[in-house]
């Protein structure tokens, strides 16, 4: 017989994919807020921190049974666009706003008492997002400052951030501050994060923690200020997905995502089926082979490194985190909120 063993698997993956999308689901929770979630980190499948408007965070320490929904001292006028949590007592706040409006927080109780850390001194700067590779070094991304990618790192949980020479920019590039995921991190000093903006949808890639950089184009669209990349995950030192499209645009798919297997020297779009629309947050699921992509016109699920997408659900997201082992959750508007099962 002869067996064509490319056309088999490629007649299988809608079937896989369906199958996949079939089994996940949000599960809705109440989180006892109507704030604008934008950050979530997911410490354990029973320990989540999430933040959003109105100085606003949340802690749920028994897999979202129940939330504790809380104001942070004194930010009451800010947004909390990213959060990090190392365990239940230790977490990180960052607020995204012009000039002195970006600031970062830190917790060592739990929420008990917040330390204002760093407040941002440009007035035209505006923080975008953070990243933690262990407790003690981290490093925040804000958009361009005279020309360059603002880049802040810290190698002691905090206590001192250090301005480092960012990459040059593009006249009107800039980060997205939608999600907290469009910085991340890996290993001991790999670090990517995505651009977006009329003209400019790169990916930067530092392999010195923040020291010096590289960059590269990708095809996700960039024909508007409201159009880039938003978040970028990798699976591995190799293989990276990033997402996007235009935010103003929530159900358009046009030019949404883009995949590497290069550590992200090169980026090229799917030839499958896309994310059904904006996209702002991408994460990969290591216990389960998958990607997770979420926006505000819905979810979609990914089987193949992100070549081929198959929606699940069609509530609005803004930001995903996962586990190691797979548990995760989604934050969303108005306070939205849901575990993924």
């Amino acid at each position: 017989m002869n067996f064509n063993y490319t056309n088999a698997v490629r007649a299988l993956l809608p079937l896989v994919l369906l199958t996949a999308a079939q089994a996940q689901t949000w599960t809705l929770h109440s989180s006892g807020t109507t704030a604008s979630l934008r950050g979530v980190s997911a410490v354990s499948a029973k320990l989540v921190w999430a933040s959003g408007t109105a100085g606003t965070y949340l802690q749920t320490a028994d897999a979202g049974t129940s939330w504790r929904a809380a104001t942070v001292p004194g930010a009451e006028q800010l947004d909390f666009r990213g959060v990090h949590a190392v365990d239940e007592r230790t977490v990180y706040l960052l607020s995204s706003g012009t000039g002195d409006k970006s600031r970062i927080y830190k917790t060592t109780d739990g929420g008990s008492h917040w330390m204002l850390q760093f407040t941002n001194p440009d007035p035209q700067g505006f923080f975008d997002a953070l990243a933690f590779r262990d407790p003690r070094h981290g490093i925040v991304l804000g958009d361009p400052v005279d020309g360059r990618f603002v880049i802040l790192t810290t190698i002691d949980g905090g206590e001192h951030w250090v301005r480092q020479p960012g990459p040059d920019a593009l006249p009107t590039e800039g980060a997205f501050a939608a999600s907290n995921s469009c910085l991340t991190v890996m290993g001991d000093g790999e670090v990517w994060f995505a651009s977006g903006g009329p003209g400019a949808a790169r990916i930067f890639h530092s392999r010195d923690a923040g020291q010096t950089w590289m960059s590269a184009a990708t095809p996700i669209r960039n024909d508007s200020a409201s159009a880039g990349i938003f978040s970028l995950a990798f699976s591995d030192s190799r293989h990276g997905v990033a997402v996007g499209g235009d935010y103003t645009k929530s159900a358009d798919a046009s030019h949404n995502v883009a995949v590497s297997s290069d550590s992200g020297r090169t980026w090229t779009e799917p030839s499958g089926n896309r994310p059904a629309g904006f996209r702002s947050a991408v994460a990969y699921l290591a216990g389960r082979g998958m990607w997770i992509a979420t926006g505000t016109s819905g979810s979609d699920v990914s089987t193949d490194n992100g070549n081929t997408w198959k929606q699940f659900d069609s509530g609005a997201f803004n930001a995903i985190s996962f586990t190691s082992d797979g548990a995760g959750w989604a934050v969303g508007p108005k306070g939205r909120l849901a575990l993924l099962k």
